[in-house]
Order: structure tokens, then C-alpha cells, then sequence
């Protein structure tokens, strides 16, 4: 199940949040600086998967934006990962081109797209259909 959703800039500042588990406001900004810190200063030639805590973090880097995903551990790391694309390629239809003036200007339509999908249990976003995490399976 996915526990956040983060946009963040190579400065480490955070361009979007999303939360599905409740988590206080203060314990969010330490949460989110620890988890940027440790994207941001992996290189390109280590994996995009890290255990962190008692979740997992998969993001992916699209110039200079990084998208960021907690996850718990019986997550599909792989299905995460295309879903992170896909997310930007919804994005990238939407706004013709995906940048962090695009987040930081229209923010409610990268969020609204975040939230539409169903449930937890069974999220689509553009071409993607992602099953139930039990499943393990990403169809396209």
C-alpha cells in the first residue's frame, strides 16, 4: 500500500505531498527531509529502491524533479516504479510538458490526478492498471 507521494526539486524542496496514512504536520516536514536526503544523494548508478525504516522508498528522476514513494514491504517495487512513469506521462499529457513550474503553479491538478484511481486497493492512472498489492502483478 503506498504511505506517501512526494515531488521534490534538487534542492530538496518539496513541490507536492500526499499523504494516505495520517501523520503529524511536524513528524511530516522530519519525514520528508530525511527520505529527500536519502534520494538525493544516491547517484544515477545505484538502484531507485531503498529500505528505509519499516517502508520501502522507490522514486525516479525526471530532470530536475524527483518523485518519491513510500511504500510498505510487501509492495510490488517494480509495479511503484512504472506507476511513477506513468504518473508522469499523465502529467506530461496534461500540462504538455512536466516541469516544477507546472507543480508549483497549477497545484491542484497534479494532486486531483493523484487522487483519482479508486481505491488503495486498485489504482489506474493513465495507461496503467495496477491490481491489488497481494497480486504482485503490473498490466499495461
Amino acid at each position: 500500500m503506498i504511505k506517501f507521494f512526494l515531488m521534490v526539486n534538487k534542492q530538496g524542496q518539496t513541490r507536492l505531498s500526499k499523504y494516505y496514512e495520517h501523520v503529524e504536520i511536524n513528524k511530516r516536514t522530519l519525514l520528508e527531509t530525511e527520505v529527500i536526503k536519502s534520494c538525493l544523494s544516491r547517484s544515477n548508478e545505484q538502484c531507485s529502491f531503498i529500505e528505509y525504516k519499516d517502508f520501502k522508498l522507490i522514486y525516479r528522476q525526471y530532470a530536475a524533479l524527483f518523485i518519491v514513494v513510500g511504500v510498505n514491504d510487501t509492495e510490488n517495487e517494480m509495479a511503484i516504479y512504472e506507476f511513477i512513469h506513468n504518473f508522469v506521462e499523465v502529467l506530461d499529457d496534461y500540462f504538455s510538458r512536466v516541469t516544477i513550474h507546472n507543480s508549483k503553479e497549477q497545484f491542484e491538478p497534479p494532486s486531483a490526478k493523484l487522487s483519482e484511481g479508486g481505491t488503495n486497493e486498485q489504482r489506474c492512472v493513465g495507461k496503467a492498471q495496477f491490481l491489488p498489492s497481494s497480486v504482485h502483478t503490473c498490466c499495461v
